[in-house]
């Protein structure tokens, strides 16, 4: 499997097989621009607001995944499991779903904007994940604390941060975003930087700890 990440909340996994999936389109957003049209089998939506629901970044016959429920297509399949945006129910910022994929014999976790650490239920709906992809920029989202928490309820083995500030967000970025630092001192673990993740079962362990994505333009 393959891994972009572009920004954001933004990623393409690309599986063995060619099945391409597209999380969390935002076209354009602050200092980011996504390389549009990105051809797609699959579009997924964690929560209805504009920096994550741009599907028409998106260009193919494309399943679109945005419920939390059950999906299928080709060599994928992928679980919705309901969340909130903050930590009081959503009624701050309102729903998010964690989706969880099985892709190649591997289950990678996006977990979109989540705002709270999970509940005991939600940590055994999900189960033991490989890849965890993890908000850590506080504020709108988890902190690099909470994240650290999340990835050790989740028992993941490697975790990708995302939704933090770089310096593609400009002035404004500084506001509303805090640093992938905090994330990655609170993990203690050895840290990997990567431009495109090529993981498979067979090297997971290669990348065990947190893998820092750069931005794909």
């Amino acid at each position: 499997m393959k891994l972009k990440w572009y920004g954001h909340s933004s990623f393409l996994l690309t599986s063995e097989a060619g099945t391409r999936i597209l999380i969390d389109p935002y076209y354009k957003f602050l200092g980011y621009r996504m390389p549009v049209p990105i051809e797609s089998d699959i579009v997924v939506v964690t929560h209805d607001h504009a920096d994550h629901n741009k599907v028409q970044a998106a260009s193919g016959d494309y399943l679109l995944v945005n419920e939390p429920k059950s999906y299928d297509r080709g060599d994928v399949s992928i679980d919705g499991f309901k969340t909130f945006h903050d930590k009081v129910n959503g009624k701050k910022r309102g729903p998010n779903i964690i989706f969880r994929f099985k892709i190649d014999g591997l289950t990678v976790c996006h977990c979109g904007d989540l705002g709270h650490l999970l509940t005991e239920e939600q940590v055994r709906e999900i189960g033991k994940v490989d890849i965890l992809i993890v908000p850590v920029g506080e504020k709108m989202t988890l902190d690099g604390a909470e994240a650290v928490l999340v990835m050790r309820q989740l028992q993941a083995t490697v975790a990708i941060p995302m939704h933090y500030r770089t310096k593609a967000l400009g002035i404004l970025g500084r506001f509303v975003f805090a640093k992938v630092d905090k994330f990655i001192e609170a993990a203690g673990t050895r840290r990997t930087e990567v431009k495109t993740l090529q993981v498979s079962k067979e090297n997971l362990a290669q990348f065990t700890g947190i893998v820092t994505m750069q931005y794909e333009e």
